[in-house]
């Protein structure tokens, strides 16, 4: 059906956008804060997926888009960049305001370390591989500088929220690599799969996360400085 991943990018959406709402969480009231830091993320995201697409990283199974298209992308794949990012920011307010407790600062850092030195190796031997070095490549990038120049003291309570969304994420990209409504080249990536989903996507999927959380930390901390 030509409508699938457009319903799939509603269905990511619809409860997190009625549930901002709710006066405890009030997630509504910091979408003022998420806006620059998606425009930000989703604009250098888009530019690697323009990219993997035409070197034929990925494609997409026209039986599940609308055929509408800019920049050569399907106006769906525009969208998941919007969002997940925001179904996934809605988790992190969650989180942030229900469970009071956040990993110590140490277990932080051992889990930046070993995500940063893992990442290291895999793109050492993958460097040929477009996917896997963009990927991690991009995650290394991020997490040295949150980690040992910013020093972002919220990196714990994002581990967190990070394994709760691997929940939708699973139910996702699990449909999107199934049906498949995305096709990946596996000479661009190490072709290992959890189930139907590249091993590469959980860590793209956390870098894009990483980015949308570090820019709504930035500008929720400017707003209130």
């Amino acid at each position: 059906m030509k409508y699938t991943y457009l319903i799939i990018n509603l269905l990511t959406v619809i409860f997190p956008v009625a549930l901002s709402f709710d006066k405890r969480v009030a997630f509504a009231k910091s979408w003022k804060y998420l806006w620059p830091g998606m425009a930000i993320t989703g604009l250098v995201f888009l530019f690697w997926d323009v990219l993997f697409t035409v070197y034929g990283v990925w494609s997409f199974n026209d039986a599940y888009i609308t055929g509408i298209k800019f920049i050569g992308l399907p106006l769906e794949e525009i969208l998941f960049f919007l969002t997940v990012p925001f179904s996934c920011l809605f988790i992190y307010a969650c989180l942030n305001y229900y469970v009071k407790w956040e990993p110590p600062f140490v277990l932080t850092r051992m889990i930046s370390n070993l995500l940063i030195g893992a990442s290291v190796s895999l793109l050492a031997y993958n460097y040929t591989r477009l996917y896997t070095a963009v990927t991690f490549g991009l995650l290394i990038v991020l997490l040295v500088a949150l980690v040992y120049f910013f020093k972002a003291d919220w990196l714990g309570r994002f581990y967190m929220a990070f394994l709760v969304s691997l929940i939708p994420f699973y139910i996702v990209n699990g449909v999107l690599t199934a049906w498949p409504v995305v096709l990946y080249n596996n000479a661009q990536n190490m072709s290992l799969r959890v189930g139907t989903i590249p091993f590469e996507d959980h860590f793209y999927s956390m870098a894009l996360l990483l980015m949308n959380v570090a820019f709504f930390e930035y500008f929720k901390s400017r707003k209130t400085a």
